[in-house]
């Protein structure tokens, strides 16, 4: 007897996704594009197979971590591969990390292996002392001059890519781990979700379906590459269908239509700030050339006036915003085909691989059009994470009652439609980047001058932005942009706040927890100061 709620599906890997565009386009297709230079699949399948033997030569072993920490450049997509072909994990790290957002990241992995530009070398040669596993840097580009390691081990990528036709001798399974996609950490540290090779390939496939992707495609997107989307909805989707895709290294309003136009591309994925950034460009002759040549227009989320904008400017075939709901640990969880009419701000419906229930606080199901959390389960095995690294007591929290518990607030209307409300867990979201209040927070508690600080999203032009309210040690003498100018060396430029406010005391409960609600109701007042009308700049390195 089976069971009617469960289904096998259709599992994969990354590496069979390859082979199967292989045998469908041939090694000559030119499947991706980097700002011009051009990579054909042949390519792609040959070099990973040379770079998985080089990891494992570097140290690299089957279910071991290998990290990353690269701009857009081929050698990204490269090490996908390559790990899946020797069964190691691949661990992209966001390249505006250093000091200790870096140092927890590297070492919580165990990589032994690690492959990092050149420009961000010294920033691992700084942490080096804690990191206990790691042992080998592999650096695209030339070795650092003057600069040395008492630790790691410096080696040229270059020079350890040796041409081979020999297979690696391992073939990862579904349930594999492809890749660690750390999570902006609520009430601790950063966590790394486990993401199976199916589950990777199988939020591609929901993305190609809704999005109609076909061979004529071409994905442009200019996302990194230490965040899914450009593997799932770029990449891995377009193989699948035997399209092409294009990558560009970071987002230019300026280039914009340009590089669209060059590239010829049909669908695009974007945030939501560049969205609007695009929206509120002037035209160009790029943009007045290529309007109506783009099938799907991307954003996430795509607000309904910026719908409005692009439709009567660039004339897209279809908008999408999104196609569905999901989180690191579990997508696409509610979807939509993107042809299919749906009511303004429905992130989707119920589709063939999860269950989702809302629930009250006693995880009993609500009614239709009632908020409650937002609990989810697979009907189809290696469809969503497989937990948190190293953390088997965190992921049995998050799946109590054997649903994964999201942490959001959602609702059902009465016809089945999904909508997602708010975020039920402390953190913050800024032009794309999840960020962690309590490492912000932590990071800050490091300055001699600071006694408290809460760190909350305040509504600033339409989105979430950060600010730091605070209670300084007492005769201290700081002013908001000197504090602002120390926060630019010491945190991510996306984690930097932009507004800052000194007070006597926070706001608290009778046990001491902070209240940030409060705060964040209380949003910009006339005390808070503001980055962005001082003369401090933000360089995203």
């Amino acid at each position: 007897m089976t069971n009617p709620n469960w289904s096998p599906g259709t599992q994969t890997t990354t590496v069979e996704v390859l082979r199967s565009a292989l045998a469908k386009r041939g090694p000559n297709w030119e499947f991706v594009d980097y700002s011009g230079e051009k990579y054909t699949l042949g390519f792609l399948d040959a070099q990973s197979t040379s770079l998985a033997h080089a990891l494992r030569a570097s140290g690299a072993r089957a279910g071991e971590c290998v990290i990353s920490i690269l701009d857009n450049c081929v050698e990204q997509l490269l090490l996908l591969f390559a790990c899946a072909k020797i069964g190691a994990v691949h661990v992209p790290l966001n390249t505006a990390y250093k000091g200790e957002y870096l140092r927890h990241q590297v070492a919580d992995s165990r990589a032994a292996v690690l492959v990092a530009e050149k420009e961000y070398v010294e920033r691992l040669i700084a942490i080096e002392g804690g990191l206990p596993d790691a042992r080998v840097l592999l650096i695209k580009g030339e070795l650092p001059e003057g600069m040395a390691a008492n630790k790691l081990e410096m080696r040229m990528l270059a020079d350890v890519l040796v041409p081979t036709e020999e297979p690696t001798g391992h073939e990862s399974k579904p349930g594999d781990l492809a890749m660690l996609v750390y999570t902006a950490g609520t009430t601790g540290p950063s966590k790394g979700c486990m993401i199976s090779q199916n589950y990777l390939c199988n939020q591609a496939r929901q993305l190609a379906t809704c999005l109609h992707y076909d061979g004529d495609d071409v994905v442009w997107t200019p996302l990194p590459g230490f965040h899914m989307n450009q593997y799932s909805a770029t990449v891995l989707s377009s193989m699948m269908v035997g399209g092409k895709c294009a990558i560009y290294p970071r987002f230019s309003v300026s280039r914009f239509w340009d590089e669209l136009e060059r590239v010829g591309a049909t669908v695009t994925h974007i945030l939501s700030s560049m969205v609007r950034f695009v929206a509120e460009a002037p035209d160009n002759p790029a943009s007045l050339r290529y309007k109506g040549k783009l099938r799907v227009a991307g954003g996430a989320p795509f607000p309904e006036e910026l719908q409005t904008i692009w439709r009567e400017r660039f004339a897209p075939k279809h908008v999408h915003a999104p196609v569905g709901y999901g989180l690191t640990e579990c997508a696409i969880v509610t979807s939509v085909d993107m042809t299919v009419p749906r009511p303004t701000a429905s992130s989707g419906t119920h589709n063939d691989d999860f269950e989702v229930m809302i629930v009250d606080d006693d995880d009993a199901e609500v009614a239709a059009d009632t908020p409650g959390e937002i609990l989810v389960r697979p009907k189809k095995p290696h469809v969503m994470f497989e937990g948190y690294w190293g953390r088997p007591a965190e992921t049995m929290k998050v799946l109590k009652n054997f649903w994964f518990h999201t942490g959001d607030i959602g609702k059902f209307d009465a016809d089945g439609w999904f909508y997602f409300l708010d975020r039920k867990k402390d953190y913050l979201r800024r032009r794309g980047e999840n960020i962690s209040s309590m490492e912000v927070e932590g990071v800050f508690s490091l300055h001699p001058a600071i006694q408290e600080v809460a760190v909350h999203a305040v509504l600033a032009d339409l989105e979430d932005d950060v600010k730091a309210t605070i209670v300084l040690v007492e005769g201290a003498a700081l002013t908001e942009e000197e504090l602002c100018r120390w926060s630019v060396e010491n945190l991510p430029y996306f984690a930097v706040p932009r507004f800052i406010e000194f007070r006597a005391a926070l706001p608290k409960n009778p046990v001491g927890r902070v209240l940030k609600y409060e705060l964040r109701d209380q949003g910009i007042t006339e005390a808070t100061w503001d980055r962005e009308t001082s003369s401090v700049e933000l360089v995203k390195r």
